[in-house]
């Protein structure tokens, strides 16, 4: 996903784009099946994000928005630009199929504000990777529709683009849009520690990096 994310999933998130992602998750030696303290974890979060994101209205209601493609394992992701998950109520991400249905959250956390992996909500800290910094952009199509797309830093500025304050000019520059009226949205998604975590039911384990119970619609991105 997210990232996967992408996440988003990613997933990926999914919402997640190929090559960003710096390690793995979980660990070989991790099981994807939720350990003692996380099934507590696991079970409130699947409990109260469902209640409150059944469908993606209601994460649009909320301040999310829809950033990615489908990805791979059936995921859209959406974001709501809140990149330090203060408790397990406040995703910074929320990943849906093409049905609308809700399928999972990635919580984030800056590595700016943690140079080590976090220990929280009894959740081991391996379940935790790392993002590096990237800009997104989504650009708007013909009646209603939109194009999602991502970049590196590296890239960006050196079309001239400020990484911290990403601006639709740069996105027109580099040839990614006709003119700055068809960037409705570009934004940094900075360097993070993400926990990806499956809402929907997954027999492989709340965890794991795809459900078996998922299938990806024949649009979805194919794997990288």
């Amino acid at each position: 996903m997210l990232i996967r994310l992408t996440c988003a999933l990613a997933a990926i998130a999914l919402t997640t784009i190929p090559g960003f992602a710096a390690t793995p998750s979980p660990g070989p030696s991790l099981s994807p099946v939720p350990q003692g303290t996380e099934v507590a974890f696991v079970q409130m979060i699947q409990k109260d994000l469902t209640a409150r994101f059944p469908t993606p209205a209601d994460a649009v209601k909320a301040g999310y928005f829809r950033y990615t493609n489908e990805d791979e394992d059936g995921a859209i992701s959406y974001a709501n630009l809140q990149w330090q998950s203060g408790s397990p109520k406040a995703p910074s991400q929320l990943w849906y199929d093409v049905h609308g249905n809700l399928l999972g959250a990635d919580f984030s956390v800056l590595q700016s504000a943690a140079p080590a992996p976090p220990q929280v909500w009894g959740v081991n800290y391996r379940r935790w990777v790392s993002f590096r910094e990237h800009v997104h952009y989504v650009l708007a199509g013909p009646n209603g529709t939109e194009t999602y797309g991502a970049t590196s830093v590296k890239k960006f500025a050196a079309a001239g683009g400020n990484v911290d304050n990403p601006q639709p000019e740069t996105v027109v520059k580099m040839g990614k849009a006709k003119d700055v009226a068809a960037v409705t949205r570009v934004f940094l998604f900075p360097s993070i520690w993400d926990l990806i975590v499956w809402i929907k039911p997954n027999p492989s384990g709340a965890f794991a990096d795809k459900n078996p119970d998922v299938i990806p619609s024949a649009n979805a991105e194919k794997p990288d």
